[in-house]
């Protein structure tokens, strides 16, 4: 019998939770209908046109004075350099040799000995 409850039970259940699916579909159409708005027509926006960027004044061009010409200054020609004359070389007589002096070799210096210095005992004390 518990068994026969219990099947009723789920039967009667799985009834209810399909009914309340179908009354929450139509809660859904129904709001989704009445939130419908209309199209939105699109507005366009308008264009604020800018005023035209002020035109700068252009700088009156000072025409300068053309450069003074300067005058080519004339050209005087130069006498040309006198030739000179080749003077005559004399030729010396040569010079005489000079007599190289003999060299006398000295003797070498006498090598110096050096005393050797003794050192004596000290003396025993009595």
């Amino acid at each position: 019998m518990s068994e026969a409850n219990d099947e009723s039970f789920q039967s009667n259940m799985l009834a209810e939770i399909k009914r309340i699916q179908v009354e929450l579909t139509e809660l859904k159409d129904m709001k989704k209908s009445i939130a419908r708005k209309p199209a939105r027509k699109t507005v366009k926006k308008k264009v604020v046109k800018r005023k035209p960027a002020r035109k700068t004044a252009k700088k009156k061009v000072v025409k300068r004075k053309p450069a003074r010409k300067t005058a080519k200054k004339k050209v005087v020609k130069r006498k040309p350099a006198r030739k000179t004359v080749k003077k005559k070389v004399v030729k010396r007589k040569p010079a005489r040799k000079t007599v190289k002096k003999k060299v006398v070799k000295r003797k070498p210096a006498r090598k110096t000995v050096k005393k050797k210095v003794v050192k004596r005992k000290p003396a025993r004390r009595r």
